[in-house]
């Protein structure tokens, strides 16, 4: 459903690999097929969903369907190609890498904002993944078959990861992120003026049940979906309408600090997915929107940097911190929230 997809290998048998699987709710309304997966398939457009669903790609509950096809509660849906998903047909790519620190069992990568992670729908090229593997041989690879990914950030977030070179370090490092002894700090400008100088914000994430590519809270009376997350907070600067904060991670859930903070109604800064591309604090002055949309356009992308970074190294028995800049992009929409907030009660 990519017009951007690279060359399959030729000799790929004939079978089906499935690419998407979902279960629609209980309570799904009848739904077009092709509106349906709009909203569970990310970079996937209208034209491609029905052209996928021509070819006799879309089976619901084991039958192929047309893209008029009504989804209703409890159908299985599943999205069947030709050829293996393109995230499990990696290419090295001759891309810098922003090398912090490195040894024999691992190195820590300073991640721009815009570049993937990991191949995955929609961005099958000019991953950190597809970098790696062009300049280091025999990465061990994750339980998801991702070579030397001990964790991920996202696309559009900077900072810190830590790659693992062998697999004695890609199971000492992985222990550790899943025991919680790993310590990450992200620095994050959000709307609003958070009132607490500090807190914590816990609350089971899961995927959204109307928009799969969010994730959402559930609250206590459904403690049973999603997984467990916390996320301690800390105010740095109070900027007016925004507020810049210092987040540490507990846990590290798909999306954690863009969703715990958009729960307690403080969403990021031009965080497209979630909201905060809108302004959502502030005043109704044309001169305001001005300004905050100068903001986005300094900052592209929501603010959120990975600025530390902290582990036991798997060999060398001593704790391991590191620590990085604010990227240019988020440090000039900072100062230009510095220079607004002096005027506001002006």
């Amino acid at each position: 459903m990519n017009d951007t997809t690279p060359e399959l290998p030729e000799d790929l048998d004939n079978e089906l690999y499935e690419h998407y699987s979902f279960t629609a709710e209980k309570g799904q309304k009848p739904l077009r097929i092709d509106k349906y997966l709009m909203n569970f398939v990310e970079n996937a457009t209208r034209t491609k969903i029905q052209a996928a669903a021509k070819s006799g790609n879309i089976y619901v509950n084991g039958e192929t369907v047309k893209s008029n096809y009504k989804v209703k509660g409890n159908d299985v849906i599943k999205v069947l190609f030709e050829h293996p998903p393109y995230e499990n047909l990696l290419v090295g790519e001759d891309l810098p890498i922003d090398i912090v620190y490195e040894d024999d069992d691992l190195l820590v990568v300073n991640k721009p904002a815009g570049m993937v992670v990991h191949p995955g729908h929609g961005n099958y090229s000019g991953t950190l993944i597809n970098a790696l593997i062009y300049h280091f041989d025999n990465l061990p690879n994750n339980s998801s078959d991702r070579p030397g990914l001990v964790h991920r950030i996202d696309k559009d977030t900077s900072g810190l990861l830590v790659i693992a070179k062998t697999e004695l370090a890609m199971t000492h490092l992985s222990a550790q992120f899943k025991a919680k002894t790993s310590e990450r700090e992200y620095v994050a400008l959000v709307w609003g003026n958070i009132e607490e100088d500090e807190g914590t914000i816990e609350g089971n994430i899961g995927r959204h049940p109307k928009n799969r590519l969010q994730n959402t809270v559930f609250f206590d009376e459904d403690e049973d979906k999603g997984k467990p997350a916390v996320t301690h907070f800390k105010v740095l600067e109070r900027l007016g309408y925004v507020t810049l904060v210092s987040c540490k991670l507990e846990t590290g859930r798909t999306h954690q600090i863009r969703v715990h903070m958009k729960h307690i109604g403080h969403t990021l800064f031009n965080d497209e997915r979630y909201g905060g591309e809108r302004i959502l604090k502030g005043t109704t002055f044309t001169k305001y929107k001005q300004f905050v949309d100068n903001c986005f356009k300094i900052l592209p992308r929501q603010a959120l940097h990975a600025k530390t970074l902290g582990f036991m190294h798997p060999t060398k028995n001593e704790f391991m911190s590191f620590d990085t800049e604010i990227p240019d992009d988020m440090m000039a929409c900072i100062e230009k929230w510095r220079g607004y907030s002096k005027h506001i009660d002006e």
